[in-house]
């Protein structure tokens, strides 16, 4: 295995063609194909199906491609700190369950250490794509929450993926409602309270167990469940259906405005929210800058 092969393989999973890896790589198509076969066969996988529209990657060459990142990634911070020259995009992946302090520590994070050329991912995803991405790598951190409920089945989960949990902050359960909703004039609320109104979730996909629900009390019964896919359709939901969702209490009314406040739930629950890691690769130095700003955050 060489540098150059892996970022053949970088290059080749970035534009799904063959020809045009070749192109950007100033390289002969058929010196790049057998470059490929060659890596295949040193590590006995293969990383590439080939068809008639391009290549996709398999699953070995999916955990493949995160490990080749990792290592290109690393030798230009190496050139970095003896050549005082950083080649290339900073590159940055979180992965993250719907917190705005996440995304308010990625901002933070970008404006620090973007620099001239930069590729930052902010993946605000289902709970097993989270645990997925970090596991291979797509994403340097994961960030989620565990209690009582969901913890034996998600330590399970981290552990068959070879992926540490680290505790940020416990956080006592809170309903995000709209400014103007019936409720948002009590001091705090009761699951009766909750009853006449329509309950928002994130959609968790092929994994839709209870056990990956984002949201706390996930199996407590309601007679209208409303399910959405991203922040936005949530937060206009709230407030135009007098919706709720239960969730940890802390927003960024920078990120998110002044139209969604939180009401603490009476209810006796937490939520340890946390980051995730890969368990035999020590975090980059971007990575260890983010957990050092979301503790900032979160404090």
């Amino acid at each position: 295995m060489t540098l150059k092969q892996l970022q053949y393989i970088v290059t080749i999973a970035d534009t799904g063609n063959i020809t045009e890896a070749a192109k950007r790589l100033f390289i002969a198509q058929p010196s790049l194909t057998a470059a490929v076969h060659e890596l295949e066969k040193e590590y006995g996988i293969t990383i590439f199906f080939r068809g008639n529209k391009g290549v996709k990657l398999t699953p070995d060459g999916d955990e493949f491609l995160g490990y080749a990142r990792q290592v290109l990634e690393q030798t230009k911070l190496i050139d970095a700190r003896y050549t005082g020259e950083y080649k290339g995009k900073q590159r940055f992946c979180v992965s993250a369950q719907h917190y705005s302090f996440a995304v308010e520590a990625f901002v933070e994070l970008l404006r620090a250490f973007g620099g001239d050329k930069y590729e930052f991912h902010m993946r605000e995803t289902q709970t097993y794509e989270i645990i997925s991405d970090v596991a291979h790598l797509r994403s340097e951190i994961g960030i989620l929450y565990m209690n009582d409920f969901n913890e034996n089945i998600l330590k399970k989960t981290l552990k068959d993926n070879n992926l540490s949990f680290t505790r940020l902050f416990i956080a006592k359960p809170h309903v995000f409602i709209g400014k103007d909703s019936p409720l948002a004039g009590k001091k705090a609320l009761t699951l009766d309270d909750l009853k006449p109104y329509p309950r928002l979730s994130y959609e968790q996909g092929s994994h839709n167990s209870f056990y990956f629900s984002e949201e706390i009390l996930s199996t407590a019964d309601c007679d209208k469940e409303l399910v959405v896919c991203d922040r936005a359709s949530l937060f206009n939901m709230l407030v135009g259906l007098n919706g709720y969702t239960i969730c940890s209490g802390v927003i960024s009314k920078e990120l998110n405005g002044p139209n969604i406040i939180a009401k603490p739930l009476k209810v006796n629950d937490h939520m340890e929210i946390g980051y995730i890691l890969p368990g035999n690769i020590p975090p980059s130095l971007l990575t260890r800058e983010y957990i050092e700003i979301l503790k900032r955050l979160v404090h």
